[in-house]
C-alpha cells in the first residue's frame, strides 16, 4: 500500500514538474525595434537632401510623429540615398542599423512613389552585411539601408514614402525588385515624406 502510495506522488509530482518546465530550450524571440528616428540622406555630390521622421515615444505612444525635408531635389538627377534608424530612448541613442544589418535577411525597406517619375534601385544585399559570399544567390535579397533615386525632368510637388518591413516574403514575386505588394512581413516604420522637385 506504501509503495501505491509513493508511486501515485511520483507520478503527480512529475507530471506537474512536467507540466510547468521552462520554454528556455526554445530558440530565442528577437523583440520588434523601436524606432524613434529615420534620415535618409540624398546625396548628388554637391548637395544633399535630408528627409527626417522623430517619434520621440516610438511607435505606440501618445506623441505624434514630426517630419521634416531640408530642401527639394534637383530634377534630372541621380542621388545616392542611405537610410538611419535611431531608438533615442536610450541615452545615448542606439543605432537600430545594426539590429537590421545583423537580421538582413529578416528586414528590407520599400520606396514608394507615384509621383514626378521618381525610380529608385537597391544598392545593398544581404550579403554585404551578414559576412556570406555575394556570389552565393540565397545571400542577395536587398535590404535597401541604401540605395539610388533617379529624378526626370517632371517638376512639382510629391510624395516619397519610406516602409521597413520586418520578416518579409523576400521570394515572393516583385519584392525583391521594391515592389511592396506581396512582401508581407510586419511594419518596423512606415512613413510619408511631402517633397518637391525643382
Amino acid at each position: 500500500m506504501n509503495l501505491r502510495k509513493f508511486l501515485a506522488i511520483f507520478s503527480m509530482g512529475a507530471l506537474i514538474l512536467t507540466s510547468c518546465s521552462s520554454d528556455d530550450d526554445s530558440a530565442p524571440v528577437s523583440e520588434e525595434e523601436v524606432i524613434t528616428t529615420m534620415e535618409v540622406m540624398l546625396t548628388d555630390g554637391t548637395d544633399t537632401v535630408k528627409l527626417r521622421f522623430f517619434d520621440a515615444d516610438g511607435a505606440d505612444g501618445p506623441t505624434a510623429p514630426t517630419s521634416t525635408v531640408s530642401g527639394a531635389l534637383k530634377a534630372s538627377t541621380t542621388y545616392t540615398g542611405s537610410i538611419l534608424i535611431l531608438n533615442a530612448t536610450e541615452s545615448p541613442a542606439e543605432e537600430v542599423n545594426e539590429e537590421i544589418k545583423e537580421e538582413a535577411a529578416e528586414h528590407q525597406f520599400f520606396y514608394i512613389t507615384n509621383d514626378l517619375g521618381i525610380t529608385t534601385t537597391y544598392t545593398d544585399k544581404e550579403c554585404d552585411y551578414n559576412g556570406t559570399s555575394c556570389s552565393d544567390a540565397a545571400n542577395t535579397a536587398p535590404v535597401g539601408l541604401t540605395f539610388s533615386l533617379v529624378t526626370t525632368d517632371a517638376t512639382g510637388n510629391g510624395m516619397l514614402r519610406f516602409v521597413l518591413r520586418h520578416e518579409p516574403n523576400k521570394d515572393a514575386a516583385g519584392v525583391s525588385g521594391g515592389d511592396i505588394t506581396n512582401a508581407g512581413g510586419d511594419p518596423d516604420i512606415d512613413w510619408t515624406f511631402d517633397i518637391s522637385v525643382e
